[in-house]
């Protein structure tokens, strides 16, 4: 049975991570002198461009492939883009240890693009993967 979902499984629990990690506060952790200048953006760009790649492949699991890959990228990208908005808002209103920023909500939507980008280039280049079963 789970067989058929491990897409929709698989970006249910990315989300979770992103979720929880993005709410979590990590004041306490010594880092111990290392200092990587704008590690945190690549991190949200990872985040987003995995999440990205896991939603299209989600709707395409969901829909057997009836939707097309077009609009299941538009659909997929627009949703993960809001996502990370969303959660740049909770972290601003709700959490004390965390503030959102407009160069998070930047770093997500570039890894969401770019993950769209790369599932497109999958599906629609001179593989063997076809978008319908």
């Amino acid at each position: 049975m789970f067989k058929y979902y491990g897409f929709t499984i698989g970006f249910i629990c990315w989300i979770v991570i992103i979720t929880v990690l993005s709410l979590s506060s990590f004041e306490d952790i010594d880092t111990a002198g290392i200092s990587i200048p704008h590690l945190d953006k690549l991190v949200h760009f990872f985040f987003y461009f995995i999440a990205a790649i896991l939603g299209v492949l989600l709707i395409k699991e969901q829909t057997k492939g009836r939707l097309n890959l077009s609009g299941s990228i538009i659909f997929a990208t627009l949703i993960v883009i809001i996502y990370g908005i969303v959660i740049e808002v909770i972290q601003d209103t709700f959490t004390q240890s965390r503030s959102g920023e407009l160069y998070d909500v930047l770093a997500n939507s570039l890894g969401a693009f770019f993950g769209a980008g790369f599932i497109f280039k999958l599906f629609s280049g001179k593989t063997q993967l076809k978008w319908k079963d």
